[in-house]
């Protein structure tokens, strides 16, 4: 992983709404082409209609054109290797490929690096709906 995919779901993690849970995540994803696009959690009063650093992330790549994301970063303030909850990991695979490459960051870089297959071997894909 370029260390500037981690520097971006870093600047994501500071820009987290997190006045609840006091938990702010950050999330980055890179495509094929390079382009990285960068997310963080947002919260609200009526917590459960809050979302996640990994969907704000995929929203700004899908209204960017989307494309094949190849490497995707999370990170948060107060707990190493945060890895995505289960709904983003779903959320995540109906982007990517089992071998697409997370990585599970602290506040040094890359903690652990993980495929989104290990993280979700048996998620529900949108292809046997053809």
């Amino acid at each position: 992983m370029s260390h500037d995919l981690y520097l971006a779901a870093k600047a994501a993690m500071a820009k987290a709404y997190a006045p609840y849970s006091k938990f702010p995540v950050g999330a980055a994803l890179r495509t094929e082409d390079g382009r990285v696009f960068s997310g963080a959690n947002i919260e609200v009063a009526s917590y459960p209609e809050g979302w996640c650093a990994e969907t704000t992330a995929l929203g700004h790549y899908i209204m960017g054109g989307g494309g094949k994301i190849v490497e995707i970063a999370v990170i948060a303030e107060r707990m190493a290797k945060c890895s995505p909850c289960g709904g983003c990991r779903q959320r995540l695979a109906e982007f990517t490929r089992p071998d697409t490459k997370l990585y599970l960051c602290d506040e040094t870089g890359v903690a652990e690096t993980v495929t989104m297959g290990e993280m979700l071997p048996y998620g529900f894909r949108g292809d046997i709906l053809k």
